[in-house]
């Protein structure tokens, strides 16, 4: 590997700030790595000039960009027709609520009338497809052409399709004084005119607000690439500092060990002493506030006499030691007396209750 393949050490920092933290995920490279491994500096830098900001191929975001596009077109379209639908609802949930309330004209009666009588024939008819493009018979045995003669007359729809425009813009124009007012609580108590002015600007406002938004988000990325980095970079600076402080008190510590532990071990030892006098101190303490004068007293009196019954128990424990051992020395001859007069103080105590019992039955 030639050294003119390598990149210098300017360059590969500048190859992590322009890859790195634009265009690819966020690594923590440093700048030993690049200087380490070169070719995967020229690596990044290449596949730099293929990928987009997202890190999606060119080709690719291309593509999705146009996909994108084609969606957002789709969705305003939609979206077209479902504010129409749903403002159509909104008249007419209105129409019903102000029924209750109010008398209304004629021909207000007359147009929500065959408004609604329009829209429900336009949605059921929606619901029946083709007799071709089902299998199953038609729901409530209903065709196309039975839901068409419920149609309104058309004069009374051509009436209402021309006074439809009217009623859907200003029921557009209270939705957009009520965002407007959501938006700018002070333009509530503006005139009609102006809210009408500020209602046109309002779209611009939105979008700028919209864009902020977004470069906020984007200077947010930029700014947690950035302390990723710095945490990397931060980190390995403290791991360097704290490698050379170990080294430095591995080196300046083995002069004093000796003299820290000799200055350790007498304060350990002096602090045991002062521990161990401080217990005696409590249990000392303890005692004191437990038996008073009175009660070690009356403590001594209960053991005299304690001691005087325990001397008198053992004189005579040593009085019969004395008679048993006087026992012993007769040996055979004195168990078989006492056998012999164990068996006459039985048979006497028989006799003695034979004779009991006969006095008994004589009486």
């Amino acid at each position: 590997m030639a050294s003119g393949d390598f990149c210098s050490s300017g360059e590969g920092m500048e190859i992590l700030q322009q890859v790195c933290s634009k265009q690819l995920p966020p690594c923590n490279l440093s700048e030993e790595d690049l200087l380490q491994n070169p070719h995967f500096s020229k690596l990044l830098l290449s596949l730099s000039q293929h990928v987009d900001e997202s890190g999606l191929s060119l080709s690719l975001a291309k593509e999705q960009a146009q996909a994108w596009k084609e969606v957002r077109l789709h969705k305003t379209t939609w979206l077209r027709s479902e504010i129409l639908q749903r403002v159509i609802q909104e008249l007419l949930v209105d129409y019903y609520v102000k029924i209750q309330d109010t008398n209304l004209t004629s021909e207000d009666k007359k147009f929500h009338e065959t408004l609604e009588q329009r829209l429900l024939v336009t949605q059921l008819t929606q619901l029946l497809r083709p007799s071709q493009e089902r299998e199953m018979p038609p729901l409530l045995g209903l065709e196309k052409a039975d839901l068409l003669e419920l149609m309104p007359p058309s004069e009374d729809f051509v009436w209402m399709r021309a006074r439809l425009p009217l009623e859907v813009e200003e029921q557009l124009k209270k939705k957009c004084f009520t965002l407007l007012c959501y938006h700018d609580p002070n333009s509530d108590s503006d005139h009609e005119t102006l809210k009408v002015a500020k209602v046109w600007k309002l779209a611009e406002i939105l979008v700028s607000e919209k864009q902020q938004c977004q470069d906020a988000k984007s200077q947010q990325k930029e700014q947690m690439v950035l302390l990723e980095k710095k945490s990397a970079t931060y980190s390995q600076v403290l791991l360097r500092c704290l490698g050379l402080l170990h080294r430095l008190l591995q080196e300046h510590r083995l002069k004093t060990q000796s003299e820290l532990d000799r200055i350790s071990a007498q304060y350990l030892e002096i602090k045991c002493s002062a521990m161990i006098l401080k217990l005696r101190m409590e249990e000392l303490k303890i005692l004191s506030d437990t038996y008073t004068a009175e009660k070690v007293e009356v403590h001594h009196l209960i053991r005299d006499r304690l001691e005087g019954a325990i001397r008198l128990q053992e004189q005579d424990m040593e009085k019969s030691r004395q008679v048993l051992n006087t026992y012993e020395v007769l040996g055979e001859e004195f168990d078989r007396l006492v056998k012999e007069y164990t068996q006459l103080k039985q048979a006497t105590e028989n006799k003695r209750w034979a004779l009991q019992e006969f006095n008994k039955a004589y009486r």
